[in-house]
């Protein structure tokens, strides 16, 4: 059987305030906008790592769907808070600099850098809508 060729284009993380949002995935990541909709009030935000433009993350309102209820919105609203709702592990080959620079920008740490017994250096922080942001230590390319 012959492998398919497909590859991750967009992954979506949401955010409640999109001006928090955007400084820290770009000022604080270092990634670049490549978009940024807004519609009836909302604002989707595309950004991804610079020297990578098939790599997108989406950045969303989670109130945009229509098929989400007032209940579930609330639920919504409340694992962001608790940062229990949407994460994304990034990977860098220096997570003890990538670290540094990440919590210089005021970023809310959740891990420093820590050797973990799954095999991965990592750290963790929360974006501001409270998504996790693992980082993991990979070689360098």
């Amino acid at each position: 059987m012959r492998a398919m060729d497909i590859s991750i284009h967009a992954s979506f993380l949401p955010h409640d305030d999109p001006d928090a949002a955007l400084a820290f995935y770009r000022d604080t990541l270092g990634f670049e906008v490549r978009n940024d909709v807004g519609y009836q009030g909302m604002r989707w935000i595309t950004v991804g790592p610079v020297g990578q433009p098939a790599t997108n993350i989406v950045l969303h309102p989670p109130a945009a769907d229509p098929g989400v209820t007032e209940d579930e919105r609330r639920v919504i609203a409340e694992m962001m808070a608790k940062g229990t709702y949407a994460s994304i592990v990034l990977a860098t080959p220096d997570v003890d600099g990538t670290f540094e620079r990440v919590q210089a920008g005021d970023a809310e740490v959740v891990q420093e850098p820590t050797d973990q017994p799954y095999g991965v250096r990592d750290c963790a922080f929360r974006d501001p809508a409270g998504n996790m942001v693992r980082i993991q230590q990979v070689q360098a390319r």
